[in-house]
C-alpha cells in the first residue's frame, strides 16, 4: 500500500535531525509522502527527541499533513503532507532543543506556502550542536536573503540549557520562486564585531573577559583591524535560566560573513570560551571559503530550491553537507557537484558546491 512513499534510511551519514529535517521539509514542499526508518540509529539515545517530534509536528500542522509514529523515542515515521497554508503556527520543545533547528525545517516550507506566516518557535535560543539564535541573526539571514526572499526575526526570550524557556517569531511572506545564488568571491576581512553575553545569576565580568579572551587571540593573527565584541548582560525579563557566551562575525569586502561561537558552561573558564570562538573563526577564515562550517549544509535546501544555477565557496565539506546534498538529491531534480577550487593556494582546502537547482514554483501565487 506504501509504494508511492520514498523511503528515507535515517541511520546513514550523518545519521541525525539532519536528515528529517531535510527530508520532511521536502517531502512538504514537493506532496510526496515519506516514510523515515532508523531514525538517529546510532545516537546514545536514539528516535525522536522532543526537538526532532516538535520540527515534525510544526511541519505537519503547516501542510494539515498526517504523521504516524510522532512520539519521543520512536525509530520510524510515516508523513502524509498536505496544501501548505499561512497563518500563525506554534513550536514548543518544552525542553532547551533549539530553536533554530526549529526555524530550519518550517523556513523552507512558509516560503512556498499561500500566505505570509507568523511562526512561534519555543525552547533553547542558544543551545549546544545547534547554531545559536544570534548566528541566525548575524549571518544565516543576512546571506540566506541573498536567494531573494526576507524574513523577520524577533527574539522574544531567551533560553537556555536544561529548561529552554526561549521564544522567536518569525514573520515571513511567501514568494513566487528562489533565484539562486553565487558566493564565490571572499575579499579580504574588513571588519570584525560580536557579542559576548550573560544571563540569569552571572557577572557582567564573564562577558567581559570572554570579549577580552577572544579579541587577545584573534589580535596574534590579525593586527590592523578593529575588533569590536560587546560585552553584554541579557535583562532578566528578556531571559529564562542562567547562559553565557560568545559570537565574533568576521565581515568581508564582497559581504561574506564567517563566524566563531562557543557556549560557557558550568566549571568552563569564561577565557576558554572566548578563545573556542575565536579559534573558531581564525579556522572557518584560513580555507579561503565564502561561508563557514556551519552555514554551509543550511543553503543546501535552498540552493535545491533555486531555478538556476547556485555556486558556493566554502571550506572542508562537512558530513551535515555531505548529508544534505544526498537527501536534497534523493528527493529532488536538483544536482549537485562537489569540485575541488583550483585557484587557491594548493594547500587550501577550498571546494566549490554547485546546484543546478530544480526551480520550485510556488503553485499558491
Amino acid at each position: 500500500m506504501d509504494g508511492d512513499r520514498v523511503e528515507i534510511d535515517g541511520g546513514i551519514m550523518e545519521g541525525g535531525g539532519q536528515i528529517l529535517r531535510v527530508s520532511t521539509a521536502l517531502s512538504c514542499l514537493l506532496g510526496l509522502p515519506l516514510r523515515v526508518r532508523r531514525i538517529r540509529s546510532g545516537r546514545s539515545q536514539p528516535g525522536l527527541r522532543p526537538q526532532h517530534l516538535s520540527g515534525l509536528e510544526i511541519v505537519r500542522d503547516l501542510c494539515d499533513g498526517k504523521l504516524n509514529g510522532g512520539e519521543i523515542g520512536s525509530t520510524e515515521i510515516t508523513f502524509t503532507p498536505g496544501k501548505i497554508k499561512g497563518g500563525t503556527h506554534i513550536a514548543d520543545t518544552k525542553t532547551a532543543g533549539s530553536v533554530c533547528l526549529l526555524m530550519q525545517v518550517a523556513m523552507p516550507c512558509v516560503l512556498f506556502a499561500a500566505s505570509p506566516s507568523e511562526l512561534h518557535l519555543k525552547g533553547g535560543t542558544n543551545a549546544e550542536m545547534a547554531p545559536q539564535i544570534d548566528y541566525t541573526v548575524m549571518v544565516f539571514k543576512p546571506i540566506v536573503e541573498k536567494f531573494n526572499f526576507t524574513f523577520n526575526c524577533d527574539i522574544k526570550r531567551r533560553g537556555y540549557y536544561p529548561q529552554g524557556g526561549g521564544e522567536v517569531v518569525v514573520q515571513m511572506s511567501p514568494v513566487k520562486e528562489l533565484s539562486p545564488i553565487n558566493l564565490t568571491e571572499r575579499g579580504t576581512v574588513t571588519k570584525i564585531y560580536g557579542r559576548a553575553f550573560v544571563a540569569g545569576a552571572l557577572p557582567i565580568k564573564l562577558a567581559k573577559d570572554m570579549s577580552a579572551a577572544a579579541v587577545r587571540c584573534i589580535r596574534r593573527e590579525i593586527r590592523d583591524l578593529y575588533i569590536n565584541i560587546q560585552p553584554v548582560r541579557e535583562p532578566d525579563d528578556q531571559a529564562v535560566g542562567t547562559g553565557s557566551g560568545i559570537i565574533i562575525v568576521a565581515e568581508t569586502s564582497t559581504g561574506c560573513l564567517l563566524a566563531g561561537s562557543s557556549l560557557g558552561k558550568r566549571g568552563k573558564n569564561s577565557d576558554k570560551v572566548g578563545i573556542e570562538a575565536a579559534e573558531k573563526l581564525l579556522q572557518n577564515l584560513k580555507h579561503g571559503g565564502t561561508v563557514d562550517d556551519s552555514l554551509q549544509d543550511q543553503l543546501i535546501i535552498f540552493m535545491a530550491l533555486a531555478k538556476g544555477v547556485s555556486r558556493v565557496k566554502t571550506g572542508p565539506i562537512t558530513l551535515h553537507t555531505e548529508t544534505a546534498i544526498h537527501f536534497a538529491e534523493q528527493l529532488t531534480k536538483a544536482k549537485f557537484t562537489v569540485t575541488k577550487s583550483e585557484e587557491e593556494n594548493p594547500s587550501n582546502d577550498t571546494y566549490i558546491i554547485e546546484c543546478q537547482g530544480m526551480g520550485m514554483i510556488n503553485p499558491n501565487l
